[in-house]
């Protein structure tokens, strides 16, 4: 089993740092990604950092919901070039943060740019749900949690056992 870095563990808060290359211990961090994902039935999003490792890889698949998406994708460095001026508000949770959800305001819409597994570059223009998993993984590589963007602020809803 892959263990899941749980909050207040202070790497959850750390700087992730760049990939130069695309090499073994990446693929390795990458494989890993992708059996969480998997693993739990809800989890549409992981970070590198949730499995304890300080590099810029996310890994989203919004598939397993009803929500139009771009299948299974694994981004290495990814960088928000640009965000809408619309936001919507949804409910999130963290498998860094198991117990809690809360709702987030984040841009309806994001265009971005990453590393593919082939080590090229792509450009993506997410919407909805999917652009909200992906600026939720992106956060994570900057050290910042959905905790730190509730609205309002002081509204944190305890997880029952049938949310997802």
């Amino acid at each position: 089993m892959i263990e899941i870095v749980k909050f207040p563990d202070k790497l959850l808060k750390k700087q992730s740092v760049r990939i130069e290359s695309i090499d073994s211990s990446v693929l390795s961090v990458i494989d890993k990604l992708t059996f969480v994902l998997d693993f739990y039935n809800h989890c549409v999003g992981i970070a590198a950092v949730q499995i304890g490792h300080l590099v810029r890889i996310v890994a989203v698949d919004v598939s397993k919901t009803k929500n139009k998406n771009h299948g299974r994708l694994i981004m290495i460095n990814p960088v928000i070039l640009e965000k809408s001026s619309e936001e919507i508000v949804t409910k999130e949770g963290c498998l860094s943060v198991p117990d809690y959800l809360g709702y987030v305001a984040r841009p309806k819409k994001i265009t971005m740019e990453y590393i593919d597994l082939n080590g090229k570059k792509q450009i993506l223009e997410a919407k909805r749900f999917e652009a909200v998993v992906i600026q939720h993984e992106i956060d994570h590589l900057d050290g910042v949690l959905f905790l730190d963007k509730i609205v309002p602020s002081t509204q944190l809803i305890k997880r029952l056992q049938n949310d997802i």
